[in-house]
């Protein structure tokens, strides 16, 4: 079967590798759709932290089950998608509820070898049925999952404003979420394009450009000097996630969604005196995939509008590396495989 393994950072190869039957416990799928995710640009670019090489990427995937191997509920032929985070199942996360922060987890196309591949096994336990939806469909359910966790994570409020830092694709995933929740969304991007796809496509009423150097004054315009009392980064952008503190109302919650591999730093008399709250918002539950398809099924949220880019699986090695240009409007790219 045909592979794209990521050899080090610049360097995907197109592989022949031989395909392996499910052992107990896994099912295999035919891979049709792989979201390239800001996980994938950055492992490529070398700037992923829980990253080794060589990886095979991809964890934004749909495809047909061609050996359920036994999994309850399922049969082969089945539109499928599944929850790429693979835990333990006995840690103190997991026996909390937690299985996303799991201590040993295992990440697909992170910690071991993903989806850009025509055929992946995957743990029975990790199946999420199509429930009707395309295999477009289905290989956003994932990113549009983190988002929606975010919002479970800042507990949103009907009328709260919400401000969101990156209008990315996990970004529009949360703005799309805090709109469900009834949050007031604002949009914040130095990328005048996707400010415009959050506004034009997304409806969000409030988009501000983060390299003006009057943000404060538009939020406090906006929220009537209170500020946002969620600011949920999505950028994994050092500068972004440091800028994104003062944007808090007093009593706010702060969610960091973006990953980067520095410190943080912050005033401490300005967090403390607001009585601010700073959380991490890691991966997604099945919770949060159902949520999405549900959302997706009843017309609230249409992922196909988040599509810009497709590329055929055997183009991939010459032209992924065009995709973190900004000047190609990218929000996101579905690598296909027929």
């Amino acid at each position: 079967m045909r592979t794209i393994i990521c050899e080090e950072p610049g360097k995907l190869v197109l592989k022949q590798k031989e395909r392996l039957a499910p052992g107990e416990g896994y099912a295999q799928i035919r891979i049709r759709r792989i979201g390239v995710c800001g996980t994938d640009l950055h492992a490529f670019e070398g700037t992923q932290p829980y990253f080794s090489y060589p990886r095979i990427l991809g964890h934004e995937l749909s495809g047909e089950l061609v050996e359920c191997n036994g999994a309850p509920g399922f049969k082969n032929g089945d539109i499928v998608t599944f929850i790429p985070y693979f835990n333990c199942g006995a840690c103190i996360a997991c026996k909390s509820g937690k299985p996303n922060c799991c201590v040993k987890i295992n990440v697909c196309g992170v910690h071991v070898d993903g989806g850009m591949t025509e055929y992946l096994n995957v743990p029975i336990s990790a199946l999420v049925h199509g429930d009707g939806l395309s295999y477009d469909d289905l290989a956003l359910v994932e990113p549009l999952a983190i988002g929606a966790h975010s919002i479970r994570r800042a507990a949103v409020k009907p009328g709260e404003f919400v401000l969101v830092i990156g209008a990315g694709p996990i970004g529009l995933g949360v703005m799309e979420f805090a709109r469900i929740a009834g949050g007031n969304v604002i949009a914040l991007d130095v990328n005048a394009k996707r400010l415009a796809f959050s506004r034009d496509n997304l409806k969000v009423a409030h988009v501000i450009n983060a390299s003006t150097d009057n943000v404060l004054d538009q939020l406090s315009a906006i929220t009537k000097g209170e500020m946002p009392t969620v600011v949920i980064d999505a950028t994994g952008n050092l500068k972004a996630i440091n800028n994104g503190f003062q944007y808090m109302a007093h009593g706010g919650r702060y969610v960091l969604v973006g990953l980067q591999k520095g410190d943080i730093c912050m005033s401490h008399p300005e967090f403390h005196k607001r009585e601010a709250t700073l959380m991490s918002s890691r991966n997604a539950t099945r919770e949060d995939f159902y949520h999405v398809i549900g959302s997706i099924k009843s017309g609230l949220v249409q992922p196909g509008a988040y599509i810009t880019h497709r590329i055929a699986f055997e183009n991939v090695t010459s032209e992924f590396e065009s995709l973190p240009d900004p000047s190609n409007g990218v929000i996101k790219a579905v690598i296909e495989l027929e």
